[in-house]
């Protein structure tokens, strides 16, 4: 089976032609080499995928016959993404609420209206 209909096959991506463009990005390897979209998959590889600033780590138990349910993915992947993976995701959280929190700043559309029509009734009370 093509990398990126396994890719897909196994809700990785919610489209086939977005894990085509991963592959053809570099965002998937195979033993630190980049692939095209048209190389087969077979069991027992290590698939490495970079998504959302993750970089995923998938072992290649069995190929499906086509894509599968949720509970079913189980039976085709082993995930072996490390935990530090996902706590690099928690970091950069903070790490932009760091410069300027929610609600601070320059007004947003809502805010200038709520502004204007607080000036305007304050006018015609004088």
């Amino acid at each position: 089976m093509r990398i990126d209909k396994y890719l897909w096959c196994i809700r990785l991506f919610k489209t086939r032609s977005i894990a085509t463009t991963a592959c053809k990005k570099g965002q998937v390897k195979i033993e630190e080499n980049t692939l095209k979209p048209s190389r087969e998959v077979y069991g027992g590889e290590i698939i490495t995928v970079r998504k959302n600033q993750i970089n995923y780590k998938i072992k290649v138990i069995d190929i499906p016959e086509s894509r599968v349910g949720a509970k079913l993915v189980d039976l085709y992947r082993k995930d072996l993404t490390p935990k530090e993976e996902f706590e690099k995701t928690e970091l950069l959280k903070f790490a932009k609420d760091y410069y300027r929190k929610k609600g601070t700043g320059r007004p947003t559309k809502k805010d200038r209206r709520d502004i204007e029509d607080y000036y305007d009734t304050n006018e015609e009370d004088d």
